[in-house]
C-alpha cells in the first residue's frame, strides 16, 4: 500500500472518529443545488451523516429560481439552518457580529487538513484569518468541454488552439461540417461567469483582481485588456440563437453530450452532466482550459456552520464537517457530481482524466484567481452581472457603453 494512500486512510480514520456514539440530531441543511448530478452528490454527504446516528432536513433553493429566500432572511426571520452552503465572506462577517460565527481553525489544526488542501481551496476558507468554511468541491469556472466524436468529424484538434482567435477561426469548418461549433445559454448566471472567466483567462489576472477583488481599482475598467475580454463575450453572444434564450446550462451541456454543438465554455461541473449519461472523460469528451488562457478563476464550494447554538448541535455539524472532508467521501462525492477532490489525498482513483487536468492547471498559484463570490463586494458583483447581460442581450450596445455603465454603477456603489 502506498504512503499516500495509508495518509487518506489514516486522514479519514481520524475524522470519522471525530464525535463517535454522539446523540443523533436532527440538522437542517440549506443549499443551491437541484441538477441531478448535484443532488446525487449530497445524497453522499447524506448518507454519511446518517451512518454517525444524524438526520437530514432539506431546505433547497436552486440558485436560477430567483427567489428572495436567502440564508440571511432565514436566520433573521428567525428560521436558521444549522449548516449553509455559502462562499461570500460579507456573509460569514455578518454572521460573527450576530454571535453566530463557528471558527473551525482549530478542528482543522486538530485533523491535520489544511496542508492536504490545494492553494487555491486553502486560500478560500478563511475570513479574516480564521477558517470558517468547509470546502466540499473543486471547480474551474471556464473550461472547455468537447464531444471528440464531433471533433474528429469536423476535423479540428480543440487541444491544438493556443488561442481565443485560433478558436473563432475553425469555426466555419464546424459549421460545413454540420455542427454547431459553441452551446451557449443565455441567462444572467451563465453570462456571469462566463465573463469573468474571460476577464481572467483574456484580460489577466493583475486586471481581474482589481475589477473583483476586495478594493476595486476603477482605472481597470479602461484597460485595452478588459475591452478585449468584452469584445470576446460579444463574439460568444453572437452564437446565441433564440434557442438559447432561459435555457440552463445542464440542457446546454446535453448539446454537446448528444452531438448537436461541438463544445461549450462553462463551469466543469459540466462533467457531471457527461457522466451521467455514461460518458468517460479522455474518450468520449475532452476537458481543456480556455485556450491562450493567462489564468483561470477556482470555486470551491463550501459549507458555514452556524455557531450560538447547543452543544449537540455543535456536535453533529462537526460530524456533518467530517463526513465532508473524509478522503474517501471526497471520492464518492467528486465522482457523482463531476468535481475535484479538495483533499489531495483523495484515492487516486477518483482522479479521472479532467479531474487530472485541473489539477495541473492548479499546480501555479500564479495563474489562478478566487470566483469574484469569495472576494468581490456583492452589490458591485451584482452590477457587473447586470451590465454583461444586458450587453449580451442588446447587439447595438457597445462596449464603451458597457464600461461606462461599469463606471457609472462603482461610483453609485463603491466610489
Amino acid at each position: 500500500m502506498s504512503t499516500k494512500r495509508l495518509a487518506g486512510i489514516v486522514a479519514g480514520l481520524m475524522l470519522s472518529t471525530t464525535s463517535f456514539g454522539a446523540m443523533a440530531t436532527d440538522l437542517v441543511i440549506y443549499h443551491s443545488w437541484s441538477a441531478p448530478p448535484e443532488i446525487a452528490a449530497l445524497n453522499v454527504i447524506k448518507v454519511g451523516l446518517e451512518a454517525k446516528g444524524h438526520t437530514w432536513t432539506d431546505i433547497a433553493i436552486p440558485h436560477d429560481t430567483g427567489s428572495n429566500v436567502n440564508l440571511m432572511s432565514l436566520i433573521t426571520g428567525g428560521q436558521p439552518p444549522n449548516v449553509f452552503m455559502e462562499s461570500n465572506p460579507g456573509v460569514y462577517r455578518d454572521i460573527a457580529g450576530m454571535g453566530l460565527g463557528f471558527p473551525l481553525t482549530q478542528w482543522f489544526n486538530d485533523n491535520a487538513i489544511v496542508d492536504k488542501l490545494p492553494a487555491a481551496v486553502a486560500a478560500s476558507i478563511s475570513v479574516d484569518g480564521e477558517i470558517v468554511k468547509v470546502p466540499q468541491a473543486l471547480h474551474i469556472d471556464g473550461m472547455l468541454y468537447y464531444n471528440m466524436e464531433v471533433a474528429k468529424a469536423a476535423g479540428v484538434d480543440p487541444t491544438a488552439w493556443d488561442s481565443m482567435d485560433a478558436m473563432f477561426a475553425d469555426f466555419q469548418k464546424i459549421r460545413d461540417a454540420g455542427y454547431a461549433p459553441l452551446a451557449v445559454g443565455s441567462q444572467p448566471f451563465q453570462v456571469g461567469y462566463l465573463t469573468h472567466a474571460l476577464v481572467a483567462a483574456v484580460a489577466g489576472p493583475d486586471v481581474y483582481k482589481k475589477i473583483y477583488g476586495e478594493e476595486v481599482d476603477p482605472t481597470a475598467l479602461d484597460d485595452p485588456n478588459f475591452a478585449k475580454a468584452l469584445e470576446t463575450l460579444r463574439l460568444f453572444a453572437n452564437e446565441a440563437g433564440p434557442e438559447a434564450q432561459n435555457r440552463p446550462w445542464n440542457e446546454t451541456t446535453n448539446e454537446v453530450i448528444t452531438g448537436k454543438a461541438l463544445m461549450q465554455i462553462h463551469g466543469d461541473w459540466m462533467k457531471g452532466e457527461w457522466l451521467g449519461a455514461g460518458k468517460v472523460a479522455g474518450t468520449d469528451f475532452g476537458c481543456i482550459e480556455i485556450p491562450g488562457a493567462q489564468a483561470v478563476v477556482v470555486t470551491v464550494d463550501a459549507w458555514g456552520l452556524l455557531g450560538g447554538t447547543a452543544e449537540d448541535i455543535k456536535t453533529a455539524e462537526l460530524d456533518f464537517a467530517s463526513v465532508v472532508l473524509d478522503p474517501a467521501e471526497q471520492a464518492k462525492f467528486a465522482a457523482a457530481k463531476g468535481s475535484t477532490p479538495v483533499r489531495l489525498d483523495a484515492p487516486a482513483e477518483s482522479l479521472d482524466a479532467c479531474s487530472t487536468e485541473v489539477l495541473r492547471i492548479l499546480e501555479d498559484p500564479a495563474q489562478q484567481v478566487q470566483n469574484p463570490h469569495n472576494t468581490a463586494d456583492a452589490d458591485w458583483q451584482d452590477s457587473i452581472w447586470n451590465v454583461v447581460f444586458n450587453f449580451w442581450s442588446d447587439p447595438n450596445m457597445t462596449v464603451e457603453d458597457a464600461i461606462a455603465q461599469m463606471h457609472e454603477n462603482y461610483d453609485t456603489i463603491l466610489g
